[in-house]
Formats: C-alpha cells, structure tokens, sequence
C-alpha cells in the first residue's frame, strides 16, 4: 500500500493529469491578440461581437443563458471538431471542463489505483462522443457528459473488480456494487429479462436525456398513450427487481446505498392490472361495460413515478463543482 501510495505521488509530480493538460492547452487557445472566438450574432443573449471561448463558457454557466443557445453553440463547436480537427477539438475539450473536472473528482475519489487512469477514461469517453453525438437533438452537453461519466465509470467497475493481494497471493473478490447508475441498472435488468431494450430505451430516453414521451412514441410509430403505459408497466418492474437486488447491497457503497434508501420509504402500493380501455370484465348482471380511462395509471409525476417509483426521474447527482469555475453547464 506504501509503495502504491509513492507511486502515485512520484506520478503526480512528473506528470500533470489528462484535465489538467486540457486546461493548460485551452487557456493557450484563449490567450493573446487573436483569442479563439465565436461571432456572438448569430446566438440569442450574447453581444453583438466575436466573443472568447472562456468568456462564452462563463456566460453559458450563467442561469440567464437560455437553453436553447446552449445547444446551438455546443452543435456548433462539435460540428466544428469534427470539420477542422485538432484545434476545436480541444477547445470543446475546454469549453466542458466544469462538466469534466466534475465526473473526473467524483469517480476519482472511489478509484483505487493511479487517478490518472480514470482521468484519461473520462476523457476518453468525451472524445469519442464528439465523434458520434446528434447534435440536432437537445441537451448536446448533458449527453457528452454521460459519455465520459460511462467510460470513466467502467474503468472503475474494473479496477474494483480486479484482483486483490492478500498474504503475498491474489484472490478475485466481486467489486462494491455501484449499481444504481441508471445506464447500468437498466443494462443489467435487460440481461436478466426484467426489460427488454425497447423498454430500456424508452426509460432511458424520457427519464435520462429528457426527451418528451410524446417524440420518443412518435420515433417508435406508437401512440402518446401507449408510451405512457408501456413506461409505467416497465418501471413497476425495474422497482421489483431493484427491491430484490437491495438484500444484497454493498452497505458502504454511496451509491448503493442512496437507492436502497430511495427504495425502502416507498412501499409497494397494490395497483389493479392494467386493463382494456374499451371493456371491463363480464359481469353476472349483463355483458361488459365501457369503462373510463384512469388517469393514475399513466401518471407521470405521482408517487409512484420515476426510475425509483418515488417521485424522482433519477437518483440524486453529485453536484458538480468545479474549482475553476462556478458549477457546469
């Protein structure tokens, strides 16, 4: 452990980390006479002139900065990345530090090994979605972040699964069970059959990312309605398999340890099936009877509503602040 520890140490001193370097490279970008810009005219909110890359970022950290002009800048800068290259691809880089610097502390401070390692996941992730990332639909940013937050959250789950010393040999010992990421605890009901992907999906898609129930149902050809119930079929059983997977929570894992908490006040409630809209069962009186749609049953922020089936969309986040500028976008 000692030897560990002075490794990392002596690294630290030689080399800076991944984030670190970004940050030395993009202030260089901002810097002097003809500072990397934007043309402020052509994004509602900003001024009428060619503004830096670090003053836009400060002015998109502000809460005043619609979100609408969020997007079509990020949309920008990618689409940019990817025309021109090495250039804005590091001022992306620099422009989603604070989203960055976030995830990297946050995952770091769970890493067992060398940070460096996780960094460079984290940064890794980011870059590749550069790559890939639709930049016509919302929240360019939020979605980038996923990206490094999933590829530095692997290289965790790794490092924690590797093995462990003991008494000069190794021994495999299962890792903390962070499961409560949302990527990962639907990736994980779909392995286990508790959802099949198009449920997956369509959790992931209106809880996660935002996106509106009624474009994902018209994306998939399916009604606004059928969506809805599909959704709230789906997420009562998520919640069952979650519930039983609580048993066996690492204890001293946060994240575990914050779903098994969100789980536990929230008792399963008893819900009738999901019948027909057009018909009730036959009664011994007389043939079925139409029977009024319950509006409970495709709620979308009652109690029972969310990942969790508490009311929340999705667990609670780390905040993310970054020591150098206030917050993330």
């Amino acid at each position: 452990m000692a030897d560990r520890h002075h490794a990392r140490h002596a690294r630290a001193i030689s080399q800076p980390l991944p984030l670190d370097t970004a940050r030395e490279c993009f202030t260089l970008l901002v810097t002097g006479p003809q500072p990397l810009s934007l043309d402020g005219r052509r994004y509602a909110g900003l001024p009428n002139r060619l503004v830096p890359l670090n003053e836009l970022r400060d002015r998109m950290l502000r809460r005043s900065c619609p979100r609408r002009t969020r997007d079509e800048i990020w949309a920008h800068l990618v689409r940019q990345s990817r025309e021109h290259g090495a250039t804005w691809t590091l001022a992306c880089t620099g422009m989603a530090l604070p989203a960055l610097a976030g995830v990297a502390r946050w995952l770091a401070a769970r890493f067992p090994d060398d940070v460096f390692d996780v960094h460079a996941e984290v940064l890794s992730g980011f870059l590749g979605a550069l790559a890939t990332i639709d930049v016509d639909r919302p929240r360019v940013l939020v979605r980038l972040r996923w990206a490094a937050y999933r590829s530095g959250f692997a290289a965790l789950c790794e490092a924690l699964d590797a093995p462990m010393p003991v008494a000069g040999a190794f021994r495999s010992a299962p890792p903390k069970a962070p499961w409560g990421h949302p990527d990962l605890v639907l990736a994980e009901a779909v392995r286990q059959s508790v959802l099949n992907r198009t449920e997956a999906d369509l959790i992931g898609a209106t809880r996660l990312e935002e996106t509106l129930v009624t474009d994902w149902a018209s994306r998939n050809h399916m009604t606004t309605e059928a969506a809805y119930k599909a959704r709230w079929r789906a997420e009562r059983r998520l919640v069952a398999f979650l519930r039983e997977q609580a048993d066996s929570a690492d204890p001293d894992d946060p994240v575990a340890s914050h779903v098994v908490s969100s789980l536990t006040p929230a008792a399963p409630t008893s819900h009738s099936p999901l019948r027909s809209r057009s018909v009730t069962p036959e009664s011994p009186g007389g043939p079925a009877r139409p029977r009024r749609k319950s509006a409970a049953a495709v709620s979308k922020t009652g109690s029972d509503s969310g990942l969790l089936a508490c009311g929340e969309s999705t667990p609670a986040r780390t905040p993310h602040v970054s020591s150098e500028v206030p917050g993330c976008v």
